[in-house]
């Protein structure tokens, strides 16, 4: 967890999770997501670049695929490699150098990490969760967030799983159990999320943020 030395404040309510996204889709059946996660990717950059316009954090929560010696940046050497099956996904959402990152071990971005000295360090109360795989490694990390009381957005086009059906039945899930607002990624309005911060008013759907920025 390094601590972030670029333009970014070591201040900020609201915070930007990618999970698993650098990732080499090494596994059985991966073919299906990957063919998902390539246009999810697309969206995501797009959401990650107004985030990062707006000074929202982005944090990297990644699997270390069992290599225990490794660091975040050789894993993300490794998935961008040419010929690797998720490099075009990874390539398009590399991090930056003064994004943050945490490797964790399981599902849940939340277990055996330091996922959660961070965001108190920030100060984060609200969580938006996007990456691979919806139904797996997004909803463990998203029933953590509920629990430990951080505001939840899942943006329904930012994250992917191996069909159709498992995203959208994690994606309902999330919502009628997690009060996460799972709209579409261009409908999140940073400005609004930036002043509801900055006034210190609890963010949350009843303020409607629902306009492009």
């Amino acid at each position: 967890m390094p601590r972030n030395h670029g333009s970014f404040p070591d201040r900020a309510r609201v915070a930007l999770l990618l999970i698993d996204v650098i990732n080499d889709f090494n596994f059985p059946e991966s073919s299906a997501l990957l063919e998902r996660a390539i246009p999810m990717a697309k969206r995501l950059a797009l959401l990650k670049r107004r985030a990062r316009a707006h000074r929202v954090p982005s944090i990297y929560v990644n699997d270390n695929f069992g290599r225990w010696k490794s660091d975040f940046q050789h894993i993300v050497k490794h998935c961008t490699a040419r010929g690797v099956c998720g490099a075009a996904v990874s390539k398009s959402l590399r991090p930056l150098s003064d994004d943050y990152f945490v490797l964790k071990p399981m599902h849940s971005g939340f277990y055996s990490t330091t996922l959660e000295v961070l965001l108190e360090y920030l100060r984060v109360d609200t969580l938006i969760l996007t990456g691979i795989a919806a139904n797996i490694c997004v909803l463990f990390t998203a029933n953590d967030a509920y629990m430990r009381d951080y505001n939840l957005y899942i943006p329904s086009d930012c994250v992917a799983a191996n069909t159709a059906k498992e995203t959208t039945g994690a994606l309902d899930q999330m919502n009628r159990l997690l009060k996460a607002d799972i709209r579409q990624s261009d409908e999140i309005d940073f400005r609004k999320l930036a002043s509801l911060a900055h006034s210190g008013k609890k963010i949350g759907k009843q303020h409607g943020l629902h306009q492009n920025a």
